[in-house]
C-alpha cells in the first residue's frame, strides 16, 4: 500500500514545475496565484526562507518578511498548484537549518550575511574592468 502511495507522489513531484534550489536564510519571491471573484491574479510574497520541510509531495517552507514594521511569516506548500513561480533573489550564510531565532531579532541585527560563491569568470571579468578603468585614468591625467 505505501509503495504505490510513494509512486504516485513520486510522480507528481516529477510533473511539478521545476522550483530552485533554495535554502534558510536565502531570500526568495514567492508568486502566488490569488482568487478575487472570478478574477485569478499573482501575488508577490519576498522573504526570507526560515525553515524548510522536506517531506516528499508534502515538503513546505515558511517565509518571513517586515511589512509596516510588523513580522509577517507564511508556510507555503512547495508542490502545491497555488504557487505560481519561486524566484531566488539572495544567497543567505547561515549555520542553522532553522531560523527561528529571528523572529526575536529588530533592525540591523536580522540582517543575514550574503553567502559569497567562487566563480572564476566573475574574477576575471572583473580584473579586466579594473585595468580598462586604469588605463583611462592614466590617460586623463597626462593630458
Amino acid at each position: 500500500m505505501t509503495n504505490i502511495i510513494q509512486i504516485l507522489e513520486a510522480e507528481q513531484i516529477q510533473n511539478a514545475k521545476s522550483i530552485p534550489d533554495f535554502a534558510p536564510g536565502d531570500t526568495v519571491v514567492v508568486q502566488v496565484k490569488v482568487k478575487e471573484g472570478e478574477r485569478v491574479r499573482l501575488q508577490s510574497y519576498e522573504g526570507i526562507v526560515i525553515a524548510k520541510r522536506n517531506r516528499g509531495l508534502n515538503s513546505s517552507f515558511t517565509v518571513r518578511k517586515i511589512s509596516h514594521g510588523v513580522g509577517v511569516e507564511r508556510v507555503f506548500q512547495t508542490y502545491s498548484p497555488m504557487i505560481d513561480n519561486i524566484e531566488l533573489k539572495r544567497r543567505g550564510d547561515v549555520r542553522r537549518a532553522k531560523l527561528y531565532y529571528m523572529r526575536k531579532l529588530s533592525g540591523k541585527a536580522a540582517r543575514i550575511k550574503e553567502k559569497l560563491t567562487n566563480n572564476k569568470s566573475t574574477a576575471t571579468l572583473e580584473t579586466t574592468n579594473d585595468n580598462d578603468i586604469d588605463t583611462t585614468s592614466t590617460t586623463g591625467s597626462s593630458e
